[in-house]
C-alpha cells in the first residue's frame, strides 16, 4: 500500500513537472527561458516519472533498467542544456535580461524614471 501511494505520488509530481515545463516552452519570452522549461519538462518531469515506475516494477531487472535509464536522463539532460545555451551564447545570441514591458501600449510608464515629472 505504501509502495503504491508513493509511486503514485511521483508519477502524478512528475506528469506535474512535465505539464508545467511544457506550457513553460510555449508561453516564456525568449530562448533561454524556453530551455529553462524543456530542461524542467526532461529532468523532473521524465526523473520523477521514472522514480514512480521503479516503485511498480515486479523484478530486480526492470527496477535496474529504470535506475539506468534514470542515470542517464539525469546526466545528459542537463549536460545538453548546458551546451545548447552555450553554443547559443558563442554564436551570438544574448539572453533578454529586462522584459519588464508595459503591456496597454503605454510607453511613459517604464523609462521615465529620470525625466522630472
Amino acid at each position: 500500500m505504501v509502495m503504491d501511494i508513493l509511486s503514485w505520488a511521483f508519477l502524478l509530481s512528475g506528469s506535474a513537472f512535465s505539464i508545467i515545463g511544457g506550457i513553460g516552452i510555449v508561453r516564456l519570452p525568449e530562448f533561454f527561458s524556453r530551455m529553462h522549461g524543456a530542461g524542467i519538462t526532461d529532468t523532473m518531469g521524465a526523473g520523477l516519472i521514472t522514480i514512480g515506475l521503479m516503485f511498480q516494477a515486479d523484478s530486480f531487472l526492470v527496477g535496474f533498467k529504470l535506475f539506468a535509464i534514470l542515470f542517464f536522463l539525469m546526466v545528459t539532460s542537463p549536460s545538453s542544456c548546458y551546451a545548447l545555451a552555450h553554443s547559443a551564447l558563442v554564436h551570438g545570441l544574448k539572453p533578454v535580461l529586462d522584459v519588464t514591458k508595459p503591456s496597454n501600449g503605454d510607453s511613459t510608464a517604464s523609462n521615465d524614471e529620470g525625466s522630472g515629472s
